[in-house]
Order: structure tokens, then C-alpha cells, then sequence
């Protein structure tokens, strides 16, 4: 894909919107349906209708409040190097999810009610809070992990990089401050990547992707600690979010905002902002004033 969409991702490619959101609406579906029978059987006194607008109205709420824990995930990811810190802010992320989960529900089914010309009671608040919460916690953590799994299976398929460290023992064999290759995990396999077949690279979270023919390449990193490790005669930071290796750059098209817009030899175009464009076009010869 070209164009600016090319660049405009995360850590990994995630599977087009249309079938993210087709999976998440067929997995609340399914579980309103099996709870929704199983509501049914078991209060077989009630109209049929009662314990369906139950776990209708919980399934909404969940569809809802999915984009508010795809998003908090995505910027807190549980991981294993860090999950004392983050179960905790999952936990209370859970207690607001299950507080506007239940209270959206409620509401639901208060006006459910109401137009069946029925009045609903949820009863005592704390005593059936407790209760939902309990259900509300294992949905929220069930969330967080199918996203948590679904991401480790991606960057397994499209692979991830990592700094090449010292050695335990006797001088490593390139520097390790500015290394020439990166080392680069996918579908099991390790293999080194040459620092000069990088193409460009774009900040992503707590990731910094690295583009290689057409594939990026996710290394955890930010993009302050690897610019130290970047040759400056090869790589130029473009962009707050962006480096460029001078060697795959085609055109440089002026923007009138004063930005400009970089088109690289495949085709793909990255953004250049003002204040970077100033050290590109100095590198390249030109006068910085001429605008």
C-alpha cells in the first residue's frame, strides 16, 4: 500500500476494521445468546422477553465500552517485564468498566421495562454491584487478554527486532553503541539485519517500527534512545515521529504549510515537518531560506 496510509500504524497491522469489528460484534452475540438461554430456562415464570433484555442491554454496554479498553490496553499493555505495574491499572480500569457497565445496563432495562408496562428493581445497589463486578472483572480481563494474545500472535507472524547486546564474556564483535545490525525474530527464526536495509522508521507506542523491504519490524525502544545508535550520515529525523535513510529518499515535495512531503523509492510517502525540513534541505545543498 502506498501513500501516507502506508505509514499510519501501530506496533503491529492490525486486520482490516471491517472484520475487527465483525469479530468483536459476533463474540457479544454469542455470548448474549448463551446467556440469554440459559437466563430463559432458568426463570421460566417470567415473560420470554424479561430475561433477554437482560443480557441484551449488558451485551450493548459491552459493544460500547469496547474502543475505551481496546484503546486503555493498547496504551498499557499487560507485559512481562512490567505487570506489577499494570495488573494494578487494569484493576481499577476494571472497577470504572463494571461502575458504567452496570449503570448503562440498569438504564437499559428500566426503559425495557417500562415499555412493557413493567417496573424494574436492580435492588440493593453495593450487594448486586458486588455481584456484577465479579462478572464485569472476568469479562474485562478476558478483553485484555484476547487483545494481548491476538498481538503476540501478529508480531510472531510479522516479526520484531532487538538491539544486538554486549556479550557476557570478551569484546563484542561491532559496537553495540551504533550497531550495524539488528537482530530480527520471526516465526521462530533469528536472523541479522543490516542497519543500512532500513528503509525509514516510525515511532509507535513504546515501539519504534523498523521498515524493511515493504515489512516493518517492531523494536522496543523509543525514538530518543535509538537515534543515538543511528549513523547520522545515513538516517535524518524528518518528523517527530519519523527518521529517513537517506539513501531510499526519491523527492522531496513541498507542502504550502511549510511542511513537506518525502516520496521514497517504493512509492511511500512519509511526512517532514517544518522544522526538520530546514536539516534536510541543508544536507542536500540548498539554502535553508530559500522557501
Amino acid at each position: 500500500m502506498n501513500g501516507q496510509a502506508d505509514v499510519e500504524h501501530g506496533v503491529f497491522r492490525p486486520w482490516p476494521r471491517p472484520v475487527t469489528v465483525g469479530f468483536w460484534l459476533l463474540f457479544v452475540a454469542l455470548n448474549a445468546v448463551f446467556n440469554g438461554v440459559d437466563a430463559q430456562l432458568s426463570h421460566p415464570e417470567l415473560p420470554a422477553w424479561m430475561p433477554w433484555s437482560w443480557e441484551c442491554s449488558s451485551g450493548l454496554l459491552i459493544l460500547a465500552l469496547l474502543p475505551a479498553v481496546v484503546a486503555f490496553e493498547r496504551r498499557w499493555p499487560i507485559r512481562l517485564d512490567d505487570w506489577q505495574r499494570r495488573v494494578p491499572l487494569h484493576l481499577a480500569a476494571s472497577v470504572v468498566f463494571s461502575l458504567v457497565h452496570v449503570g448503562g445496563m440498569v438504564g437499559l432495562r428500566k426503559l425495557a421495562y417500562a415499555v412493557g408496562g413493567w417496573h424494574y428493581d436492580f435492588g440493593a445497589w453495593w450487594i448486586n454491584f458486588g455481584y456484577e463486578y465479579l462478572k464485569d472483572v472476568r469479562s474485562y480481563f478476558l478483553i485484555v487478554a484476547m487483545l494481548a494474545f491476538y498481538r503476540l500472535w501478529r508480531l510472531r507472524r510479522q516479526g520484531e527486532a532487538k538491539l544486538l547486546a554486549e556479550p557476557d564474556d570478551g569484546l563484542p564483535v561491532e559496537p553495540v553503541e551504533r550497531p550495524e545490525r539488528f537482530l530480527v525474530r520471526k516465526l521462530g527464526k533469528e536472523f541479522l539485519l543490516a542497519a543500512r536495509e532500513i528503509e525509514w522508521l516510525q515511532a509507535a507506542g513504546n515501539y519504534v517500527n523498523l521498515r524493511v523491504r515493504g515489512r516493518d519490524y517492531p523494536l522496543r525502544s523509543t525514538m530518543a534512545a535509538i537515534e543515538v545508535r543511528l549513523d547520522p550520515a545515513r538516517f535524518l529525523r524528518v518528523h517527530r515521529g519519523y527518521f529517513v535513510n537517506l539513501d531510499y529518499l526519491a523527492e522531496i515535495e513541498p507542502l504550502d504549510t511549510g511542511d513537506a512531503r518525502l516520496h521514497l523509492r517504493d512509492g511511500t510517502t512519509i511526512p517532514c515537518s517544518r522544522r526538520y525540513r530546514v536539516t534536510l534541505r541543508e544536507r542536500y545543498g540548498q539554502p535553508a531560506a530559500a522557501e
